[in-house]
Protein backbone atom coordinates (compact mmCIF):
# COMPACT_ATOMS: atom_id res chain seq x y z
CA UNK A 1 0.00 0.00 0.00
CA UNK A 2 1.28 3.21 -0.75
CA UNK A 3 1.01 6.68 1.07
CA UNK A 4 0.08 9.79 -0.37
CA UNK A 5 -0.60 12.84 1.69
CA UNK A 6 -3.54 12.68 3.38
CA UNK A 7 -4.29 16.72 3.21
CA UNK A 8 -4.95 16.29 -0.75
CA UNK A 9 -7.93 15.14 -2.40
CA UNK A 10 -7.58 12.97 -5.89
CA UNK A 11 -8.85 11.58 -8.33
CA UNK A 12 -9.45 8.75 -10.51
CA UNK A 13 -7.69 10.59 -13.43
CA UNK A 14 -4.77 10.56 -11.12
CA UNK A 15 -4.59 14.30 -10.08
CA UNK A 16 -4.32 15.93 -7.06
CA UNK A 17 -6.18 18.35 -5.14
CA UNK A 18 -5.57 20.63 -2.21
CA UNK A 19 -7.95 23.82 -1.61
CA UNK A 20 -8.19 26.64 0.40
CA UNK A 21 -10.98 28.47 0.68
CA UNK A 22 -12.25 28.51 -3.37
CA UNK A 23 -8.59 28.27 -4.50
CA UNK A 24 -7.81 24.56 -5.77
CA UNK A 25 -4.01 23.79 -6.29
CA UNK A 26 -3.83 20.72 -9.32
CA UNK A 27 -0.96 18.21 -10.19
CA UNK A 28 -0.19 14.85 -10.39
CA UNK A 29 -0.06 11.96 -8.63
CA UNK A 30 2.94 10.14 -7.57
CA UNK A 31 1.76 6.92 -8.97
CA UNK A 32 0.77 8.88 -12.28
CA UNK A 33 4.38 10.30 -12.89
CA UNK A 34 5.50 6.72 -11.91
CA UNK A 35 3.49 4.93 -14.46
CA UNK A 36 4.46 7.47 -17.33
CA UNK A 37 7.93 7.69 -16.53
CA UNK A 38 10.43 10.31 -17.21
CA UNK A 39 8.21 13.35 -18.09
CA UNK A 40 10.36 15.23 -21.30
CA UNK A 41 7.45 18.47 -21.85
CA UNK A 42 4.43 19.63 -20.43
CA UNK A 43 1.69 22.02 -22.10
CA UNK A 44 0.06 24.34 -19.32
CA UNK A 45 -3.29 26.50 -20.38
CA UNK A 46 -3.25 30.07 -19.96
CA UNK A 47 -3.98 32.27 -16.65
CA UNK A 48 -7.43 33.07 -17.12
CA UNK A 49 -8.78 29.81 -19.31
CA UNK A 50 -11.55 28.30 -18.18
CA UNK A 51 -11.14 24.13 -17.57
CA UNK A 52 -14.33 22.18 -17.02
CA UNK A 53 -14.03 18.94 -14.68
CA UNK A 54 -13.32 15.75 -16.70
CA UNK A 55 -11.78 17.34 -19.18
CA UNK A 56 -8.12 17.94 -20.56
CA UNK A 57 -6.49 21.59 -19.52
CA UNK A 58 -3.24 20.57 -21.14
CA UNK A 59 -1.05 17.72 -21.52
CA UNK A 60 2.76 16.26 -20.83
CA UNK A 61 4.92 14.52 -23.46
CA UNK A 62 7.14 11.68 -21.70
CA UNK A 63 9.01 8.86 -23.77
CA UNK A 64 6.04 6.47 -23.88
CA UNK A 65 3.91 9.16 -25.62
CA UNK A 66 1.16 11.36 -24.39
CA UNK A 67 -0.32 12.11 -21.69
CA UNK A 68 -3.48 14.52 -20.79
CA UNK A 69 -4.22 16.21 -17.60
CA UNK A 70 -7.83 15.63 -16.34
CA UNK A 71 -9.01 18.52 -14.51
CA UNK A 72 -11.03 17.65 -11.47
CA UNK A 73 -12.87 20.71 -11.33
CA UNK A 74 -14.44 23.24 -12.95
CA UNK A 75 -13.32 26.80 -12.51
CA UNK A 76 -10.76 29.78 -13.70
CA UNK A 77 -6.68 28.92 -13.99
CA UNK A 78 -5.70 31.65 -12.13
CA UNK A 79 -1.92 30.38 -11.59
CA UNK A 80 -0.02 28.43 -14.04
CA UNK A 81 3.29 26.75 -12.58
CA UNK A 82 6.05 28.78 -14.56
CA UNK A 83 9.05 26.77 -13.04
CA UNK A 84 7.92 23.43 -15.05
CA UNK A 85 9.07 25.27 -18.03
CA UNK A 86 12.27 25.42 -16.97
CA UNK A 87 12.77 21.78 -14.87
CA UNK A 88 10.39 19.78 -16.08
CA UNK A 89 12.14 17.07 -13.94
CA UNK A 90 10.22 18.53 -11.01
CA UNK A 91 6.85 16.59 -11.84
CA UNK A 92 8.90 13.34 -11.82
CA UNK A 93 11.42 14.03 -8.44
CA UNK A 94 8.51 16.37 -6.28
CA UNK A 95 5.10 15.75 -7.86
CA UNK A 96 3.19 16.23 -4.60
CA UNK A 97 4.93 19.75 -3.70
CA UNK A 98 7.24 21.91 -5.66
CA UNK A 99 5.54 19.88 -9.18
CA UNK A 100 2.42 21.32 -8.79
CA UNK A 101 0.69 22.31 -12.05
CA UNK A 102 -2.31 25.01 -12.01
CA UNK A 103 -4.29 27.05 -9.38
CA UNK A 104 -7.97 27.20 -10.07
CA UNK A 105 -10.51 29.76 -9.03
CA UNK A 106 -13.20 27.30 -7.86
CA UNK A 107 -16.72 27.36 -9.78
CA UNK A 108 -18.48 24.63 -7.77
CA UNK A 109 -17.36 23.62 -4.35
CA UNK A 110 -19.71 20.68 -4.52
CA UNK A 111 -17.32 19.10 -7.01
CA UNK A 112 -15.07 18.46 -4.10
CA UNK A 113 -17.12 15.58 -2.97
CA UNK A 114 -16.68 13.85 -5.96
CA UNK A 115 -13.15 13.57 -5.59
CA UNK A 116 -11.21 10.86 -3.15
CA UNK A 117 -9.70 10.99 0.24
CA UNK A 118 -6.12 9.37 0.45
CA UNK A 119 -7.42 5.87 2.11
CA UNK A 120 -10.05 6.35 -0.89
CA UNK A 121 -7.58 6.73 -3.57
CA UNK A 122 -5.25 3.69 -2.47
CA UNK A 123 -8.36 1.70 -2.30
CA UNK A 124 -8.99 2.44 -6.27
CA UNK A 125 -5.31 1.98 -7.55
CA UNK A 126 -5.58 -1.29 -5.85
CA UNK A 127 -8.71 -2.15 -7.65
CA UNK A 128 -7.62 -0.86 -10.96
CA UNK A 129 -3.78 -2.30 -10.72
CA UNK A 130 -5.88 -5.86 -9.88
CA UNK A 131 -7.64 -5.52 -13.10
CA UNK A 132 -5.18 -4.68 -15.42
Amino acid sequence: MRTFPENLFYSREHMWVSIEDDIVTIGITDYSQEQMGEILEIELPRVGNNIERDEAFGSVETARGIAELVSPVTGEVIAVNEDLLDDIGILNSDPHETGWIIMVELKDPGEMEELLTSDEYNEFLAEEISIV
